[in-house]
């Protein structure tokens, strides 16, 4: 379904992907893992075409997104959920504005929309709050109004940009408990680019780990957290290499 091919990205004498290849199923969970700065968030922005290759090219459905024309493109992203990094909601709206946002190439009624979202925030376990704007939130309710945002318009495709990044133990659990409920809810195809090993462990069927701009491995969750490979296992055991680690 989702199809990436040699992949190259530089900005400016920086490269931060180089040749990243891939392929995702319909339906199927996939966790991208990486160091800070290996470019994670860089290649989830190219799934959708928020950011474009330098070569290479992204196909969705055996279709290249790649030179699409903006009204095309809106087309290719309604199909998206994505969830930020920092949830990214309007402050200027209330809770029940921000997750309908996306229903606006609908034109649905004003009784739909608030049916819907009534739903998807009784779906994130945080029913009631239409009325409150994101600054009355902590950060594990704005994190999951972005995932009732993301999922009210049902999209085939759920992205996540560090989806517990700030969260404490028991919260983050709690929004990776979430993320695997809307997986099953609505059998869409995930993605999720994550430090978390727990939450990679636990929403990846595939574990893609991304390593100096390329897939270095692209195993199942036993596979990743059982190898012997050093590089890999440092990785998702946490432990420094002080040879790569530059002081000042």
């Amino acid at each position: 379904m989702i199809e990436a091919r040699a992949i190259r990205k530089s900005f400016g004498d920086h490269p931060v992907l180089d040749g990243v290849s891939f392929h995702i199923g319909r339906g199927e969970s996939a966790a991208i893992i990486g160091r800070s700065g290996s470019g994670k968030s860089v290649l989830l922005k190219h799934l959708v075409a928020l950011l474009q290759p330098d070569a290479g090219e992204v196909l969705i459905d055996d279709q290249s997104i790649s030179g699409l024309t903006e009204r095309d493109l809106l087309d290719i992203r309604a199909r998206f959920g994505m969830v930020f990094q920092g949830a990214a909601l309007f402050d200027s709206m209330t809770v029940a504005e921000n997750i309908a946002f996306p229903l606006r190439r609908q034109c649905l009624g004003r009784s739909e929309e608030n049916r819907l979202v009534a739903e998807v925030l009784a779906l994130v376990e945080l029913p009631g709050i239409e009325d409150k704007k994101p600054a009355e939130l902590s950060g594990g309710m704005r994190k999951r109004v972005g995932l009732a945002r993301a999922i009210v318009h049902r999209p085939e495709i759920i992205l996540y940009d560090e989806p517990t990044t700030g969260l404490d133990p028991v919260v983050a659990d709690s929004i990776d408990q979430l993320m695997l409920r809307a997986r099953e809810h609505f059998r869409a195809t995930t993605i999720v680019v994550t430090h978390d090993m727990r939450t990679a462990r636990r929403l990846g069927e595939r574990i893609l780990y991304l390593r100096e701009g390329h897939i270095y491995l692209d195993a199942t969750p036993d596979t990743v957290f059982s190898s012997t490979d050093p590089v890999v296992s440092r990785f998702v055991n946490g432990q420094a290499d002080l040879k790569e680690v530059e002081f000042s």
